[in-house]
């Protein structure tokens, strides 16, 4: 899960959904957790991308989580995972969308993340808020129990983002990491949770 230091940092795809109805055992939610990838420049405003839903703005969404993003280089891990519970029958590429990410971005890990550090994109500027946790929801789309524990295991959790400056944005954009302060980097913070979720 490791970037490729030669290439600059990429919009692979940019994703947006509708709330829908999930399965969830035996119960079923609203849930914006599907995304799908859309082509050309996608309006983006201080609440997020235009035409993408949240189910429950208690947790996702809002300005402090208006955008939701994902290293691509977690995809071929999460492939596995799910072939090796049986949640996948063949060894199929996952699309991008697939873990709920709005922004499935190369070149990026957590690591190299701290919460105020500012993404420049041509026409318009994220910055990094918090990391993603994971939920019941997460366990249904990936289709095994453990996929939330495997999160914070792998520290696979990509990280939320403000819009300080709105515009558009569009797959195959790349971007820079300006620093912000450096006070609280997203994999501490995320490491921070492990306790919680692996009870």
């Amino acid at each position: 899960m490791q970037p490729d230091v030669t290439e600059p940092m990429r919009v692979l795809s940019v994703n947006i959904g509708l709330a829908r109805p999930l399965q969830v055992g035996e119960r079923r939610v609203l849930s914006g957790i599907g995304k799908r990838a859309v082509a050309g420049p996608v309006n983006l405003t201080r609440m997020g991308l235009a035409g993408d839903e949240q189910a429950d703005p208690s947790v996702h969404g809002g300005p402090d989580k208006a955008v939701y993003a994902c290293p691509a280089e977690h995809l071929p891990y999460w492939r596995a995972r799910r072939q090796e519970h049986g949640a996948s029958l063949f060894d199929e590429e996952l699309p991008p969308g697939f873990t709920g990410e709005n922004l499935t971005l190369q070149g990026l890990l957590e690591a190299q993340v701290w919460v105020g550090d500012e993404l420049h994109f041509p026409n318009c500027v994220l910055r990094v808020t918090a990391p993603r946790e994971p939920c019941y929801k997460f366990n249904a789309i990936m289709g095994y129990a453990q996929a939330a524990r495997d999160m914070v295991r792998a520290g696979a959790c990509g990280f939320y983002l403000a819009v300080d400056e709105p515009g558009s944005i569009e797959a195959g954009q790349t971007f820079t990491l300006v620093p912000g302060r450096r006070a609280l980097g997203i994999a501490e913070a995320f490491g921070a949770k492990r306790v919680k979720h692996l009870r």
